[in-house]
């Protein structure tokens, strides 16, 4: 098992630092907004397993960089890759990688706070699958990268989230037609847990980090797994099935 100063700083989309157990997990891309590539995407599922395998960890805030959570936002007409992808580098880069990603986010022991610090452009499922998500005000939620813009499949695990949140209905429609919603109305939904100013949402997440870690670890640890118990279940029986037929769409 890896130490916090052996895994903290492989990475170059994620940069972390650790104070009395509470983990800070920025994403980015040479210190800006991250930009979503295949290497946000590997770095993500094996620095979340790190995370969740390190005992000295009793909170974990995530957050994005810059003006963006994530981005950018897919172009209309495009594709995801630059050319069709073949089915050994879907097995290899969504299929198995998508899960594990997923699955190690959702591994993490104690609780998860997130910070969307701006539009979540792309993969916006990350941030909501925290405990508590706390939305800057211009914050926007979308999965315009997959059915809209790009004639993808929306199967990576988005049709688990927003599913759960919005219900199925509202969720249907979100995401067969692009709809962007905005950190009020994502507030009202039960989206998010707070809205707060771009420049005050981050300190927000770190003195609701420490109210956490002043807890018992057991109590930490057993009420996470409490708690995304469900969302674990709903994963299990739904992720396969839609990675599979996103990657049946795609190879075609």
């Amino acid at each position: 098992m890896l130490k916090f100063e052996d895994y903290s700083q492989r990475y170059e989309t994620i940069a972390m630092s650790r104070a009395d157990g509470i983990l800070e997990v920025t994403f980015h891309t040479m210190g800006d907004s991250l930009r979503w590539n295949l290497t946000a995407h590997r770095e993500m599922a094996e620095a979340f397993r790190f995370i969740a395998t390190d005992r000295e960890n009793r909170v974990v805030v995530m957050t994005g960089t810059g003006q963006e959570f994530c981005g950018p936002r897919a172009l209309a007409g495009s594709t995801a890759y630059s050319s069709r992808p073949d089915g050994d580098a879907w097995e290899a880069t969504a299929f198995t990688e998508a899960r594990e990603l997923i699955g190690a986010l959702l591994d993490i022991a104690v609780p998860v706070i997130g910070v969307v610090n701006g539009p979540a452009l792309r993969h916006s499922e990350v941030a909501l699958l925290s405990d508590i998500v706390i939305a800057s005000e211009d914050a926007t939620f979308e999965d315009t990268a997959h059915f809209q813009l790009q004639d993808f499949v929306p199967g990576d695990g988005v049709h688990v989230v927003y599913t759960m949140l919005l219900g199925i209905n509202r969720a249907r429609s979100f995401l067969l037609m692009g709809e962007v919603i905005d950190a009020e109305e994502a507030k009202r939904l039960g989206m998010v847990a707070e809205v707060q100013p771009k420049d005050k949402a981050l300190e927000r997440a770190r003195e609701l980090a420490r109210m956490l870690a002043a807890k018992p670890d057991r109590l930490l640890r057993y009420t996470r797994a409490l708690l995304v118990h469900p969302i674990k279940k709903q994963m299990h029986e739904h992720l396969a099935l839609g990675l599979a037929v996103e990657g049946l769409a795609a190879l075609a």
